[in-house]
């Protein structure tokens, strides 16, 4: 009977104040960002506002739908590591109705971000006949409609698998049964419809933007990043629910020990899955594919810049993560996880700024005032969702044995 007393009082036991300080924090960066970005808008104009902002929403959108996949794979495999951040997997998946509405500006400015809404205008005779031959696909009416699927896909997973959480919290704990295996049966398949959707949204919002690149791995390399600013941004939101009871209950060392695992797996991924892109592209040799590199390593704007990717999204993460003490800390592995964020808005502005510029400037000041302006929104509603539900799934079934085995 204590035990359920006990599991009882951890899921009615809210951190309050540590949720009020992601909550202010989210504010503070709402407020900064969108000024800041404001400025860019009147300063730099509505073309580089938009580019700014298709950068932020990927960033952002990576988030929310990174947690929808270690949400499944954690129902998939079980572990300690998945069942104590299984509440911030399931708060930040409650924002996609957000990013559908953070996606209009991007609906509305078709033309203005990708080339191929109007093949017409093209100047080059090569681009433009490769666009009107991608034209069954690559037209606004089937873009949108794609986008929309991709939406009810991805919000009908949350939905199902936060109803059923939130059940699972108001019935008193049972043993492993149909109940908790629901959300097996529906993350196998789900995951699936997550990699197959992710890849056609790669495809569409970012790749299509240079419609003569082509890569077939890109899709994956999307799916890498997306794991990645998730498990640090997890890690960040860990390392402040910490600090406050249930979570500090239930939280240990090992717990972020697996998570710096994670992260550093994660790095090594992403790395794994851009040489092998290039490995491939460049030995191919290809004219519609190999100037994509050309300009982003050979430039003297974006060449540098790839050298930063190099470094500090991969040798120095890397580097850092092999540590053992520095990953049982949270104070410190937050720190790397922030600066692995920052390095995925670096990695996406090389990705897609290219495309837009070609007036002697690569990373800007503009990029990070929009990440951080969204992510101020994105946060507040992240807090609002944590605060709605209890952080610690104690009549998970498998609960008691995951805190019997610490991490892993």
């Amino acid at each position: 009977m204590s035990e359920v007393l006990n599991k009882d009082a951890l899921l009615r036991e809210r951190p309050t104040a540590a949720i009020a300080t992601l909550r202010s924090r989210g504010a503070i960066m709402a407020v900064i960002g969108i000024a800041a970005s404001a400025v860019g808008f009147f300063l730099q104009g509505k073309v580089a506002f938009l580019h700014s902002y298709l950068i932020a929403y990927m960033l952002w959108i990576g988030i929310t739908m990174g947690s929808l996949a270690l949400l499944m794979v954690q129902y998939l495999s079980g572990g300690a590591w998945g069942l104590v951040a299984r509440r911030v997997f399931e708060a930040s998946t409650r924002n996609l109705p957000l990013m559908a509405v953070l996606f209009l500006p991007i609906a509305f400015n078709l033309p203005t971000l990708y080339s191929w809404v109007h093949p017409e205008l093209i100047e080059d005779v090569t681009t433009r006949a490769i666009v009107e031959q991608k034209h069954a696909y690559l037209n606004p009416t089937f873009f949108l409609i794609r986008a929309a699927l991709y939406f009810a896909i991805w919000m009908g997973l949350a939905f199902f698998l936060n109803r059923w959480s939130k059940e699972q919290d108001g019935s008193a704990p049972r043993l492993p049964g149909p109940m908790d295996g629901r959300m097996r049966m529906l993350s196998g398949p789900g995951l699936v419809l997550y990699m197959l959707t992710v890849t056609f949204m790669s495809v569409d919002w970012v790749m299509s933007l240079d419609p003569e690149f082509y890569s077939t791995i890109f899709g994956i390399l999307t799916l890498g990043g997306q794991g990645l600013s998730t498990i640090a941004f997890t890690i960040l939101v860990l390392a402040v629910l910490s600090k406050s009871k249930p979570v500090s209950s239930v939280i240990e060392a090992d717990h972020f020990h697996d998570f710096g695992k994670l992260m550093l797996a994660f790095t090594m991924l992403w790395a794994y899955f851009n040489v092998s892109q290039l490995i491939i592209i460049w030995s191919g040799n290809l004219p519609e594919e190999i100037p994509w590199y050309l300009e982003r390593l050979n430039s003297k704007e974006w060449g540098p810049i790839a050298i930063l990717v190099l470094v500090g999204h991969f040798a120095l993460p890397f580097a850092l993560l092999l540590s053992r003490s520095l990953k049982r800390k949270a104070s410190t592995l937050s720190r790397v996880a922030l600066w692995v964020l920052a390095m995925r808005v670096v990695d996406l502005t090389w990705q897609i700024g290219p495309v837009f510029r070609h007036d002697g400037h690569s990373l800007g000041w503009l990029e990070f005032a929009v990440v951080i302006g969204m992510g101020g929104i994105w946060l507040i509603a992240f807090s609002r969702n944590l605060a709605g539900r209890a952080v610690v799934p104690a009549h998970d079934p498998y609960f008691e044995e995951a805190l019997a085995h610490g991490g892993h």
